[in-house]
């Protein structure tokens, strides 16, 4: 809801939030608005002994942020990767049978059984805006399709600073999505394998490897190589989360053969410290990064090294000009508590509707954020829906909220 909007759904919707408030008691209110401001450090310090323990969980605090684990507000980061279900099992994940290409696949063809139409290498020049009002896109090629809803997909910024005319997106809009925090702070490597790797703090054939492998031990580590983030250039001693999915999932390399997926914490989008004299990112200090991966890797798996068929190392760099996302955000802005809920993606724009008519936004720029869930897409469908006053056919999930 718009905290500043008088509408009755506006009025309703946060009546119905102060009274869920006001029902979980005086502690429970204490804990609540604390929880938001703290850092996961501080948070799981108040449940935790454990070292390493406490750093294994900090990893999902951190993931696809600009802060450390230190910083306030990375506790709700966490919070945010654990709130989402499967199949009724809280905080649980779940493989996609042939990898995460598999779900754009699915989306894809749920699309096209029900008479869409995808155009690919078909980029969207600008949103065409007539007396105030949406109605088509123009594309780089220079064609035009007119429609009586635009959708974008796109983040914040590319979509108000890079397909809206300044004139139609209004100087206000401007000037929000360009303070809109979407800093490039994740690299991923992705491994071929000729065998299974072997860690050597397990025993052979444990079954702990079918889950992710945190490589840390300790908060203060991981709080340094963030201080690597801040000074512009990767962590020489990073965070990895590490998943080999085709021991779940064998479809997805040949007999015999693994893949192993590689989430790096920290990498900037650009290299700003005086070691790369303004150079920004080259071939050369792509594969020197991959590199500094690679052996992390191999400091806890004795034949890591002698299994690598092919390394693909991706920057922030390399994320957006393949994928589209400024910086490589894989969030699409972060999770901060001045971008969450009604701020997200920035105040009087948080219920999916742009600045002209017949304008909406569904990526993960919008409440709830970011991550494999599709709540924004489900809410801004409803919205839609709403304005083109047809039915509600969107299923409903408490997720979305």
């Amino acid at each position: 809801p718009d905290p500043t909007s008088f509408k009755p759904r506006d009025l309703q919707e946060l009546l119905f939030i102060a009274r869920n408030f006001y029902d979980l008691g005086e502690k429970d209110m204490h804990h609540f608005a604390r929880f938001f401001t703290i850092s996961v450090a501080d948070y799981l310090d108040q449940y935790f002994k454990s070292d390493v323990l406490k750093a294994s969980l900090a990893g999902s605090g951190i993931i696809g942020t600009g802060l450390g684990p230190m910083s306030p507000g990375t506790a709700y980061v966490l919070l945010h990767h654990y709130m989402g279900d499967m199949d009724g099992s809280v905080g649980a994940w779940g493989f996609a049978r042939g990898g995460m290409g598999s779900i754009a696949s699915a989306l894809a063809g749920a699309l096209q059984e029900h008479g869409g139409q995808i155009r690919t290498g078909a980029g969207v020049e600008q949103i065409i805006v007539e007396r105030g009002t949406a109605v088509g896109v123009a594309l780089e090629s220079g064609e035009e399709i007119r429609s009586k809803i635009v959708v974008s997909n796109l983040d914040a910024k590319r979509t108000f600073l890079g397909i809206m005319d300044p004139k139609d997106a209004g100087e206000n809009v401007v000037a929000a999505a360009k303070n809109f925090k979407i800093r490039g702070s994740s690299g991923k490597v992705n491994i071929a394998l000729n065998g299974a790797p072997q860690f050597d703090a397990l025993p052979a054939g444990s079954e702990l490897v079918n889950g992710f492998i945190h490589v840390t031990d300790s908060v203060e580590r991981m709080e340094h190589a963030y201080d690597d983030w801040k000074a512009g250039t990767w962590s020489k001693d990073p965070y990895l989360d590490i998943l080999v999915p085709t021991y779940a999932d064998p479809t997805m390399a040949p007999p015999g053969k693994h893949f192993m997926s590689v989430f790096v914490q920290y990498c900037p989008a650009k290299l700003t410290s005086p070691e790369h004299e303004g150079d920004d990112w080259t071939d050369e200090s792509v594969a020197a990064f991959g590199e500094t991966v690679l052996n992390q890797i191999g400091k806890y798996s004795s034949n890591f090294r002698d299994l690598i068929a092919h390394a693909e190392v991706r920057t922030p760099r390399e994320i957006e000009a393949e994928i589209g996302l400024t910086e490589g955000n894989i969030f699409q802005g972060e999770l901060t508590l001045d971008q969450l809920m009604f701020n997200r993606p920035f105040p009087g724009y948080a219920q999916y509707r742009g600045p002209v008519k017949g304008m909406y936004m569904c990526g993960s720029s919008t409440h709830p954020g970011g991550g494999v869930m599709a709540a924004p897409g489900a809410n801004a469908a409803r919205e839609i829906l709403l304005d083109l006053n047809r039915p509600n056919t969107v299923p409903e999930d408490e997720g979305d909220d």
